[in-house]
């Protein structure tokens, strides 16, 4: 029995935030249906599209059950709110107020339903004075402060390559939910959750807004490097690039012995896990002296001999090719509704004595409709 199993949930999303939140809870066991309305959720048209079906669409969309509403229809809202009545959990990421209008909203739940549980998403919030505005991924990660310390000192504006804003949200949403549950099932009421992309985007910043509460001064970019710890980064080699994270003073020692420069060990710029963070560029240069003498294999098996924890940059296919990966079995096949063969990454995290591989295939468009109808 998954820990979810008997838990229905009703998922009112596109795009990303909540059609990820709402997959993690069906990972787990919950029935999720998805609304949708008669054009689709948007992101069926993002590529790569195999014989007419997203992937992207598939990778967060797997083990839902996809319903068409036009809930403009007076018809469809009925249906809209009889499965909401049938079901413990409510996701939507619309503007705020759109529920509302649609008579779809917490507020008309409530009274007749208390035990639901009902997660809102948004950019900004459900109340406050940029409530009405709207967001994406990349709007998001500007104003929240993660763009500022992303991407190379000097260096033009850049995010995070994977949708932090997007995925965080979704992953902050879907605990709250499980909290939430955990209450109702003790004879508890449901609740109304909040979940907004800018407050989750800080949320995960603890760092970084730590560190501006502690000095009253911004964070800055720093590339791959740390604000508090050298070397802990990416270094150039003869051939490319690699990575190590030598943390404290044990390890750093071993980087000397790895570079065979015991006198890096008595230079009083790096003594100390905070003079090496604050000398940490002169350090750069003077360690990639050294590893330009060799390649990248030759460093990460020295420094994996030396017990220096490190890394090949690597990219997503060869990542995903990697004997960890496949070991842990991450990568599964899936079957688009088109009848492509295709892979997914699965669930991450293992939990013994449950099989957490996709039990359902991602849905075509409106493929249960007609049994809810």
């Amino acid at each position: 029995m998954l820990p979810l199993e008997g838990v229905k949930v009703v998922e009112f999303c596109q795009v990303l935030a909540g059609p990820y939140c709402g997959m993690l809870l069906a990972d787990m066991g919950a029935d999720v249906v998805k609304i949708e309305p008669p054009d689709g959720d948007m992101m069926r048209q993002w590529p790569p599209i195999r014989d007419g079906y997203s992937e992207n669409f598939a990778s967060i969309n797997r083990n839902k059950r996809s319903v068409v509403l036009d809930l403009k229809n007076p018809a469809h809202k009925a249906v809209a709110r009889r499965l909401v009545l049938d079901a413990d959990v409510v996701l939507e990421n619309n503007r705020p107020g759109v529920m509302d209008r649609l008579g779809l909203g917490y507020e008309s739940f409530r009274q007749e339903k208390p035990g639901l549980v009902y997660c809102s998403i948004s950019a900004f919030g459900q109340t406050g004075p940029r409530s009405s505005e709207g967001g994406f991924d990349v709007t998001v990660q500007a104003m929240s402060g993660i763009m500022s310390v992303t991407g190379e000192e000097g260096g033009a504006p850049v995010k995070c390559g994977v949708p932090v804003s997007d995925t965080g949200t979704g992953l902050y949403a879907a605990f709250a939910i499980v909290s939430l549950l955990r209450r109702v099932a003790a004879g508890g009421e449901g609740a109304h959750i909040d979940a907004s992309m800018l407050g989750c985007s800080l949320g995960m910043a603890a760092l970084q807004t730590s560190e501006y509460f502690g000095t009253g001064r911004d964070p800055r970019k720093l590339g791959s490097a740390h604000p508090r710890n050298a070397p802990y980064q990416a270094f150039r080699a003869a051939d490319g690039y690699f990575v190590i994270a030598a943390g404290n003073n044990k390890l750093w020692q071993s980087v000397t012995e790895v570079v065979q420069r015991p006198d890096l060990l008595a230079d009083p710029r790096f003594s100390t896990t905070q003079s090496r963070a604050a000398n940490q560029v002169e350090l750069k240069d003077l360690l990639e002296v050294e590893f330009a003498r060799h390649g990248v294999d030759h460093w990460l098996a020295a420094f994996e001999k030396a017990g220096v924890p490190q890394g090949r940059i690597n990219s997503y296919g060869q990542i995903l090719d990697d004997p960890q990966v496949r070991h842990m079995g991450w990568v599964e096949p899936m079957e688009l509704p088109s009848g492509v063969k295709t892979r997914t990454f699965g669930v991450p995290v293992r939990i013994s004595g449950l099989d957490l591989s996709k039990r359902r295939e991602p849905p075509a468009l409106g493929a249960n409709t007609k049994e809810f109808l």
